[in-house]
């Protein structure tokens, strides 16, 4: 952040990005739809398996293909295990920002921990996991799997109310985050912010239920909204997520079929012409893959609508009038993750 100041305080502020650009995009269009999954872990690498189902249901969107039930399920299972873990990630990192020292993020680093070790009994991998293909998974999760997963969401609920004692009465959390940061409903709006961040500011808007993708139409769970917009309301909405997230688990994990877990396709597929956009909630807001084929093996556009980046938008007006160290946390209740910012 580029800051101009009187003394301590903001009197504007700009967001200077690109360092970390990597031509994503371009490179896309040299190479098969399927060898582009390993991209789409290395823009949000929080939250790799949501990365991997956004540009997948974009691909099968354009292809006109649907997916086995089984791996519908799975999709869900492993969506919401990355949200429980990236909020773990923002919530802690967040609480070290507004000064609370290392205590909270390595209690949440060690339940992280525990749900990248699903991951890796998945598919072997924990942080860039590349694990869902299109209309299918590279591999079906292996007999203990279940019951792993179900004990750790048993486990994880007194983990949230463990949390909440530590921070949400934290004179720090709130000393440094009540009425920092306001984001008012008409401007998040404005700016097409989503995720945690639009709710924060109350309004209602969650992919999941307002174009339920996967198996979300049959799952039951509450869309978390804040009252004030400002920087406690939003770490408040992430740990109202995370329970959320436990509901989800409970009910994926019971009601998970038998059955294949992908869809005989080629593995160089060739999409027909034509376009399409796959959106899902990822834990930062909408992730959105725009993909254009004009039949060829690769896709003719590939663009990503990453909620990280247009997340940055009302920075600005959030940062004026308030001190250098109220910019710290204003930006850490965004939680962007830099690779998704750049591309």
């Amino acid at each position: 952040m580029r800051l101009t100041l009187d003394g301590e305080q903001i009197i504007d502020a700009d967001m200077v990005i690109g360092y970390l650009h990597r031509s994503m995009e371009k490179l896309a269009e040299e190479r098969t739809y399927t060898q582009n999954i390993p991209f789409t872990d290395r823009t949000d690498y929080l939250a790799a398996m949501t990365g991997n189902l956004a540009y997948c249901l974009a691909v099968e969107r354009l292809c006109g293909v649907e997916v086995p039930e089984r791996a519908s399920w799975l999709r869900v299972i492993m969506s919401e295990l990355q949200r429980f873990a990236s909020h773990c990630m923002a919530v802690g990192a967040f609480a070290n920002d507004c000064g609370a020292w290392q205590t909270p993020v390595m209690h949440m680093f060690r339940d992280r921990e525990k749900v990248l070790d699903l991951f890796e009994m998945a598919c072997g991998a924990r942080l860039t996991t590349n694990y869902m293909r299109i209309c299918v998974f590279s591999y079906d999760i292996p007999p203990d799997f279940m019951p792993a997963a179900r004990k750790l969401v048993k486990e994880l609920p007194r983990r949230i109310d463990e949390y909440e004692g530590l921070l949400l009465e934290n004179e720090i959390i709130i000393a440094r985050s009540r009425g920092v940061g306001v984001l008012p409903p008409e401007l998040a709006i404005s700016c097409s912010v989503s995720g945690p961040m639009l709710r924060g500011s109350g309004v209602a808007w969650d992919i999941r239920k307002a174009d339920p993708y996967c198996t979300y139409d049959r799952i039951e769970f509450d869309i978390a909204v804040g009252t004030d917009g400002d920087a406690y309301d939003r770490f408040l909405v992430r740990l109202a997520e995370m329970r959320q997230s436990l509901r989800i688990l409970e009910q994926a994990l019971d009601m998970l079929p038998g059955g294949p877990v992908h869809t005989d396709i080629p593995l160089a597929i060739r999409p027909p012409v034509g376009e399409a956009y796959g959106r899902i909630e990822s834990p930062r807001g909408e992730l959105g893959f725009y993909v254009v084929s004009d039949g060829g093996p690769a896709p003719y556009r590939f663009h990503i609508r990453s909620p990280s980046y247009i997340n940055l938008t009302p920075l600005r007006d959030m940062a004026l009038g308030m001190t250098v160290a109220d910019a710290v946390v204003i930006l850490g209740s965004i939680d962007i993750v830099v690779g998704e910012v750049d591309r």
